[in-house]
């Protein structure tokens, strides 16, 4: 398929990554950044409840990479990578994956839960955001091409509370 089409958006499902669908989470994520993760990061994040994909069948137009870290009873949830395939923007997925992501943290313990995000990336702040993220800090020269991130928190119970 070359395209998302709008009417088929319900066929899209939200899943647990399996291994099969690494080779497609790798592609997406060459296409989507210019400091893309290999191959072995995804690898030790396959068996984390908020390493999702969203799905077609078999094509993957999607993916969230989050985990749960204890933290004396205050455990912390953290996004660490989403992206959503070009052709596949604008139509919500990158919402749905991460309301997916930040439910199964909230299962899995998280009280918080935290990302980081460059600041030219305004689509993404823009969508962290309306889920309810806050900026927590700027960390300069976070990026290896020298780009600053926000670190950016969100708290769990209010986010349930509202959804």
């Amino acid at each position: 398929m070359t395209g998302f089409d709008d009417a088929r958006r319900d066929d899209v499902v939200v899943r647990r990554v399996e291994r099969a669908d690494l080779l497609d989470v790798l592609r997406i994520e060459r296409t989507c950044f210019e400091e893309p993760w290999p191959y072995s990061a995804f690898e030790l994040f396959v068996d984390e409840p908020a390493f999702l994909v969203a799905a077609r069948g078999t094509e993957v137009l999607g993916f969230v990479v989050g985990d749960v870290m204890p933290n004396h009873g205050n455990d912390i949830g953290h996004v660490k990578d989403l992206a959503v395939r070009p052709d596949a923007r604008g139509q919500g997925l990158g919402r749905r994956l991460l309301a997916t992501a930040l439910t199964k943290m909230a299962m899995t313990g998280a009280a918080v839960v935290k990302l980081e995000v460059r600041v030219s990336n305004e689509t993404a702040v823009e969508l962290y955001r309306s889920v309810g993220f806050r900026p927590a800090r700027r960390a300069p020269g976070y990026y290896a091409n020298g780009e600053d991130a926000y670190i950016m928190v969100l708290d769990i119970d209010e986010w349930t509370a509202v959804n």
